[in-house]
């Protein structure tokens, strides 16, 4: 997700729930992702994996990307989402994969 996708995403929330959206950029995105106990590509790595185990697919491809960001790489992203489907299901992990797609030819890859 770029920059003006997020402020979008955000300012969308914003209008919609503003001490929620407030708690996303000053709790979740400040004091929970700035924690020094694991990095950015760890976190991302947790993240991407429960999202796709819960189905949270609206959230996904913004943390596929920010994952991609933070260092992960492809391959590494598709062992996460084949091993979480023997966990979370085989069409959880399908419906990761088509998101993790969608990313990845959003960037060119």
């Amino acid at each position: 997700m770029t920059k003006p996708e997020a402020a979008k995403g955000m300012s969308d929330l914003e209008a919609v729930a503003p001490d929620f959206a407030r708690l996303t950029k000053d709790f979740l995105f400040g004091e929970i992702w700035e924690r020094p106990e694991l990095s950015p590509r760890d976190k991302s790595l947790i993240t991407v994996t429960c999202l796709v185990a819960l189905n949270r697919i609206e959230q996904v491809e913004f943390h596929l990307k920010k994952g991609l960001e933070n260092g992960l790489t492809k391959e590494e992203l598709v062992a996460a989402i084949t091993h979480i489907a023997f966990y979370a299901g085989w069409p959880t992990a399908a419906s990761g994969f088509a998101h993790l797609k969608n990313v990845l030819d959003s960037l060119g890859e």
